[in-house]
């Protein structure tokens, strides 16, 4: 199991992670969208095209583009379409 901790609260766990390019990929079912916005941020991968973001929202506190999303990626990362990989102050267990 994978659990993503921000503020004390889990934000995402499942019992499927996809562990890519160093990094646990959520499925968007095991994520608590409670805590999610989209973000207008965008960064671009080579090999695994362009990542949307997310922005994390709790009791007044804030991180944006905590997490991303590679919606469209490119063949060698057809994997982790729509899964959800976090950064920052996010703790990943698992």
């Amino acid at each position: 199991m994978a659990r993503a901790i921000w503020q004390g609260q889990v934000i995402a766990q499942t019992d499927t992670p996809l562990m890519f390019d160093n990094n646990v990929y959520f499925p968007p079912e095991a994520l608590n969208q409670a805590f999610f916005s989209a973000s207008d941020h965008t960064s671009l991968c080579p090999w695994k095209g362009t990542a949307s973001y997310y922005t994390l929202s709790h009791g007044g506190t804030v991180s944006a583009n905590a997490a991303w999303v590679y919606r469209d990626p490119l063949p060698k990362a057809e994997a982790i379409r729509d899964h959800v990989a976090f950064w920052r102050d996010v703790t990943v267990e698992g």
